[in-house]
């Protein structure tokens, strides 16, 4: 099978299509066809070793001191289910599925295995595998952070990145869960983060929102530079700092933050889950969740898509088609940066494009 494979760290360059063996599937796993997944946050640092501060020595132990332990990535998967192990009862070849690989990676090739019992779950019907995909990575990540928290009707929520993967998510979930949400992001994507659901909308370039006197019920923190002792002032008495990303010290200090504050300071890391993707896949059916796609990249083109990730200015997901016969009919590429929004049933795919001043 094709798989997009780099055997040492370094910029999109590293990455190349290779012939490697195609897996397969033990008793208890899946195998499926990929017909489409991202390149993420996650890609990115792991590709390049780009790691958040206080991870030089950690990191290299953790993803290879030579060279790449995990030479495919990509943590996210929409496909088919080509074949079972003769232990799973749940799936079928021909199933159309969505998954999670997690740090594991190895979605960015034709071919990838799942476990059965992981984070794995049927994919919405009403959805393209481009679309679908989008629920994985940021999807889950939003929704296991915000479950560690109770959000009342009328909370003060505010996502710090809220034009990234993840951010979209959160702003979507937390508006569902019936919270009053404000996103941090550029003056450039506010109009993506208001058709989202966001109730206010600051510009970082204009305003610093530790410094304007408000303060919320938590803040979901997908930047990298909102530590506690920087947002403190800015979280209510009983509130919470879900940090989805943070340096090494903001891991080490989290539980010790939170016994001192009375405030919930969490980085914890987690296991995707079916339940978690179950449960987007519902909210994608009803309507309530919405896929956003900046761009659309045709396999032979990782390396160009690894690019864009790289420059920092991704709005939402960028995807990559594996496999086009299974994705024909879906968000082609040049219909995500030049036309308008696609709508389907379950909403509005929100095209960025559409939120840049021309």
């Amino acid at each position: 099978m094709k798989a997009a494979v780099y055997r040492k760290f370094g910029g999109p360059e590293v990455v190349k299509i290779e012939e490697i063996p195609k897996p397969q599937p033990k008793n208890d796993e899946v195998l499926i066809r990929v017909c489409a997944s991202t390149i993420s946050i996650a890609d990115h640092r792991v590709r390049s070793r780009d790691l958040p501060k206080g991870f030089g020595f950690f990191g290299p132990l953790a993803l290879g001191v030579f060279g790449p332990r995990k030479k495919v990535l990509g943590m996210d998967v929409a496909g088919v289910v080509e074949a079972v192990g003769k232990n799973v009862p749940n799936f079928n070849p021909g199933d159309e599925v969505i998954a999670e690989t997690g740090v594991k990676f190895g979605c960015h090739a034709e071919y990838v295995c799942i476990p059965a019992k992981g984070a794995i779950t049927l994919k919405p019907e009403n959805m393209s595998f481009e679309e679908a995909v989008t629920l994985v990575f940021g999807g889950t990540t939003a929704l296991e952070f915000l479950n560690r928290i109770t959000i009342k009707t009328g909370d003060q929520i505010l996502v710090n990145g809220a034009s990234g993967a993840v951010g979209t998510a959160a702003i979507q979930l937390a508006k569902h869960f019936g919270a009053v949400v404000t996103g941090v992001c550029s003056g450039g994507n506010s109009e993506l983060v208001r058709s989202l659901g966001a109730d206010h909308v600051i510009d970082y370039t204009k305003e610093d929102f530790t410094k304007n006197g408000k303060s919320y019920d938590a803040i979901v923190e997908c930047v990298g530079n909102a530590p506690f002792v920087r947002v403190n002032n800015s979280i209510n008495p009983g509130g919470a700092l879900l940090l989805v990303i943070a340096d090494l010290n903001g891991m080490i200090w989290a539980s010790r933050h939170s016994k001192k504050s009375g405030k919930l300071v969490t980085a914890r890391d987690w296991k995707p889950s079916a339940e978690g993707l179950a449960y987007l896949v519902k909210l994608a059916e009803e309507g309530a969740y919405c896929a956003v796609i900046d761009r659309v990249y045709q396999f032979g083109e990782i390396v160009e898509a690894h690019g864009y990730v790289d420059a920092g200015r991704k709005k939402g997901n960028v995807v990559v088609r594996i496999d086009e016969d299974t994705s024909a009919g879906s968000v082609a590429r040049s219909q995500a940066l030049t036309t308008s929004p696609q709508t389907t049933s379950m909403g509005s795919v929100f095209n960025p494009a559409q939120a840049i001043p021309k």
